[in-house]
């Protein structure tokens, strides 16, 4: 009676099972497949969302030269935030973090003087600061920085660079003929004073960098955005920037091909730039 009775519910069991798969069969043959229409619609609305995150949120930048070292290194490649210094909106500025530009922030903009050209410096004066330099120690409004992150191997000699705006450019030839000029009305006893909207920045690498102690201030519309962290380092030339010719891009392209894994500076990946 008991073998017979388990007999009884094996059948049950077995039937059961053999219905639930034929339900799970008949809903995946009923499940309508995705037409071509409808990939192609799915591709464009990935593609549109990475075009606008791209176009409006983030940026790729590469570091071209040596005037950020070593807080950033020529071959370093940056993802930048386009949205942080960006004009607050009505309708979504409570949703993002916005804000203006700080004493510090490292910034990547475009050059007052040469269009076209991205640049990468550290804010050192705020709109109404007062700036001078004296043996190459910064003065901000009246306090001595404590730059832990300057590197100062180079060019000590330099009154210029080490002692501005004191000094006068002279003949130096990095120094642009209207920023020479104007120079003077921004000059208030031993500062010069940053005018409204205006910031004053310098690269890390104080013995090489072409700075606003060269070129003058950075124009607020002229801010990008704000370097984030480093996604990949590869070792290059301090004037590969320079070569723009095709073949020179296709040299360098083959040399990243072929050294990809032993010239990729791996422990820079993912670093954040501060």
């Amino acid at each position: 009676m008991t073998g017979a009775y388990f007999n009884c519910m094996q059948a049950r069991e077995r039937t059961l099972a053999k219905k639930e798969f034929s339900i799970e069969q008949n809903t995946a043959e009923q499940k309508p497949k995705e037409t071509t229409v409808e990939f192609l619609s799915s591709l464009a609305a990935v593609l549109v969302t990475g075009l606008f995150i791209i176009t409006f949120v983030v940026q790729a930048f590469e570091i071209p030269s040596s005037s950020m070292e070593t807080t950033l290194l020529i071959g370093d490649h940056v993802f930048v935030n386009r949205v942080q210094f960006a004009p607050s909106t009505k309708w979504i500025g409570p949703l993002i973090p916005y804000r203006d530009v700080h004493f510090r922030d490292i910034v990547v903009f475009l050059s007052p003087e040469t269009p076209g050209l991205y640049v990468v410096k550290r804010i050192i004066g705020v709109p109404g600061d007062r700036i001078h330099l004296r043996n190459g120690v910064v003065y901000r409004n009246g306090v001595a920085l404590e730059e832990p992150y300057v590197d100062h191997d180079q060019d000590r000699e330099d009154s210029y660079r080490n002692d501005f705006p004191s000094i006068p450019p002279g003949d130096d030839p990095n120094v642009y003929a209207n920023w020479a000029v104007d120079l003077p009305s921004y000059i208030h006893g031993d500062d010069i004073v940053v005018p409204p909207d205006h910031y004053f920045a310098m690269g890390d690498h104080r013995g090489v960098s072409l700075d606003s102690r060269y070129w003058g201030f950075i124009p607020k519309e002229n801010v990008i955005g704000r370097p984030m962290f480093i996604y990949w380092s590869f070792e290059t030339p301090d004037n590969q920037y320079l070569k723009t010719d095709w073949s020179d891009r296709l040299l360098f392209l083959g040399k990243v091909v072929l050294h990809f894994f032993d010239e990729t500076r791996w422990r820079r990946t993912l670093q954040v730039v501060r």
